[in-house]
């Protein structure tokens, strides 16, 4: 069911794809910038490799961008949503083991991204080698430029610029399609590579045919970025506009090759791009203005979408909290600075270490390959358990995704020692951070113990009434993590009778509830004691940056105005001289208490978590609770406490 918040999604209009276009293919739409060059590389050309590397292209992109994510994963749709971590969120009750493979898909999926401008951009500057008189011009000062522009417009927000990406990625296919075109007319004997037959006589007989996967595979890259964007534009709409992006692809791929065979066998290309020699010369400096602008286009793409990745990664508990910002009114539209500051890094060091587009090819799609497998995986549970589809139907599919995902990864293994394992490394902390976060975050939970509210609810309101105390605030609430109506933590128990009991008129206990949908947002409120002891939970999707302050108002505001409590006949903290209520947010924090004793595995875990708990967002920011007063108690965690600990007395004599 498409999500009903999301307008796009329901309709389908000349604007609607112009904005599909425009937002989910700049990554696989830029990739005949340099698919083919990478496949060629510097071997003499032939028809075997030719014929067979389009033909490669050609079903590689049938069986995965078509059928595997087109067809068949845009219907994992979250309430519109799409991503890794919005099917995680799908079929996470189905298995008790997804997390591990949601967490190396997420991270692997933002390791390979750091690639994508660098290699994109390049890709498009380097075209400027082309034009005579600058064939050696160094690009790369130009790259850096383009990418540290684009990553410090973010924080302005893309949306006055975004409207014109659909128009200029609609100008960009149209003349990957008319270039192509043109060089088909001249060799039309090229069409015959859409045989399978190509493929598979390239694969057995062309000398390290299968290694060359690893190239092809840049052809399909981006179709896991595809899924993730499902959210801004609705699947009918992307299933309609990919009709016409695979036609352009295509007709450019073909193109290309056609003009590879009119050079002759033996050839070398010697670092020339098919992609800018099937231009006329006359329009080699408007063609290098549209690819570099549908490479910045792809680029933000990528910005766009690792936000929203590490966001609900953030608000699932898999990465630490972050201060987010919201440059515009556009829903969905986020800005991170701190991971704008990561990106930018990654993608600056990614242009100074390997220089060129073509040394990037060679570390390009090794990460992503194993985003793709998680997806299969997750998928296979969607198929099963949401969809109820044939077992024997679901095994045979992830055989037929299992067998090509694996034959892409073992062919780009050889791009390890090529730069490939910048990807993987990078990979690799960002798995330890993730695991590391979401076990802290476990073992931090196991320790929190829940009673009953209702044992205590007399004592409370005892206090409550106790004039010989000093009124702590009118209106005092706890965050709580308890779901049950009837428990709450056994700490904030005794945060309200510690040495200095908190005395209030109300006492509120709030649950925020992370729900499986992306946009939830709703709530519920029971009465403990009439007046006095209120729990309030309040759902909220996993796509939504929590505001706590504001809702537990505007709840607030809405049980007064329905006469559901009697704060409206009695002082709720206001004066003359201060109209707003008295309200006191109180959080409690754990920390690592220096009595445990911990085993390495679980000592490193914890710690981390701890650390990056510490440096992140505090707990009264992420919830929203920056514009009211909030008192911070912190209490310890002693989750392996010491065992054994041997004390002697020396001195038996007391003073």
């Amino acid at each position: 069911m498409e999500n009903a918040k999301n307008g796009l999604s329901r309709k389908i209009t000349a604007a609607s794809l112009l904005v599909a276009l425009g937002i989910i293919y700049g990554d696989i739409g830029t990739s005949p910038l340099y698919v083919l060059k990478a496949i060629v590389g510097d071997r003499p050309i032939n028809e075997m490799l030719v014929y067979g590397s389009i033909s490669c292209v050609f079903w590689t992109i049938t069986f995965q961008t078509t059928f595997k994510y087109i067809y068949l994963t845009l219907k994992a749709d979250n309430n519109g949503e799409g991503g890794i971590f919005s099917l995680y969120a799908l079929v996470r009750r189905y298995g008790k083991y997804l997390v591990i493979p949601t967490i190396i898909g997420a991270s692997t999926l933002l390791a390979d991204g750091i690639i994508t401008p660098p290699i994109s951009v390049s890709s498009a500057v380097e075209g400027l080698s082309s034009i005579q008189g600058l064939e050696h011009l160094p690009t790369v000062p130009i790259v850096i430029f383009i990418i540290s522009g684009l990553f410090f417009f973010q924080r302005f927000g893309t949306h006055k610029v975004g409207a014109i990406f659909g128009p200029a990625m609609l100008v960009w296919f149209s003349m990957l399609l008319i270039l192509g075109i043109s060089q088909i007319t001249e060799y039309p004997g090229i069409v015959k590579a859409l045989n399978p037959v190509y493929a598979i006589r390239f694969l057995s007989e062309y000398p390290k045919g299968f290694v060359l996967l690893g190239a092809v595979f840049l052809a399909t890259t981006g179709a896991e970025a595809l899924y993730s964007d499902l959210g801004h534009c609705g699947r009918k709409n992307i299933r309609i506009t990919w009709m016409f992006v695979k036609i352009c692809l295509l007709f450019n791929y073909m193109g290309q090759a056609a003009w590879l065979l009119q050079q002759g066998e033996g050839t070398l290309l010697e670092g020339r791009n098919p992609f800018y020699e099937i231009m006329p010369h006359w329009f080699l400096i408007p063609g290098i203005v549209i690819a570099t602008s549908a490479a910045i286009i792809a680029s933000q793409a990528l910005i766009s979408g690792s936000y929203t990745l590490i966001n609900e990664a953030m608000n699932m508990n898999f990465w630490p909290r972050v201060a987010v910002r919201q440059p515009s009114e556009i829903k969905g539209q986020i800005y991170i600075p701190s991971v704008n500051i990561m990106l930018w890094a990654g993608c600056v060091l990614v242009v100074l270490y390997f220089k060129n587009s073509s040394n990037m090819e060679a570390a390009y799609g090794l990460a992503i390959t194993l985003t793709m497998m998680v997806t299969t995986y997750l998928l296979s549970y969607f198929l099963l358990f949401k969809l109820k589809w044939n077992k024997l139907l679901v095994g045979l599919l992830v055989l037929l995704f299992g067998s090509i995902e694996i034959s892409f990864f073992i062919a780009n293994i050889q791009k390890f020692p090529e730069g490939g394992y910048i990807t993987i490394l990078i990979s690799l902390v960002y798995i330890f951070v993730m695991y590391s976060v979401y076990s802290g975050r476990k073992i931090s939970n196991r320790f929190t113990k829940f009673i009953d509210l209702g044992r205590h609810v007399n004592a409370i309101k005892d206090l409550s009434e106790d004039d010989s105390i000093p009124k702590f605030s009118t209106h005092l609430i706890y965050l709580t993590k308890a779901n049950n109506r009837h428990e709450i933590e056994e700490k904030i128990i005794r945060s309200i009778f510690s040495k200095n009991p908190k005395r209030a008129d109300v006492y509120w206990f709030v649950h925020i509830h992370r729900t499986n949908e992306p946009y939830t947002l709703s709530y519920d409120v029971s009465e403990l004691v009439d007046d006095k002891v209120i729990k309030v939970t309040v759902n909220v999707g996993f796509r939504v940056q929590p505001r706590t302050e504001l809702y537990f108002k505007k709840i607030v505001q809405a049980l007064i105005e329905n006469k559901e409590l009697n704060l409206h006949v009695r002082p709720d903290g206001s004066s003359k001289y201060n109209s707003e209520p008295d309200f006191k947010f109180v959080v409690i924090e754990k920390f690592l208490s220096v009595e445990n004793e911990f085993a390495l595995s679980d000592g490193i875990l914890l710690n981390t978590y701890f650390l990056l708990k510490r440096h992140g967002l505090s707990d009264e920011k992420a919830f929203g609770l920056d514009k009211c007063d909030v008192v911070v108690e912190q209490v310890p965690l002693v989750y392996q406490p010491i065992s054994k600990i041997e004390l002697v007395r020396e001195n038996n004599t007391l003073a």
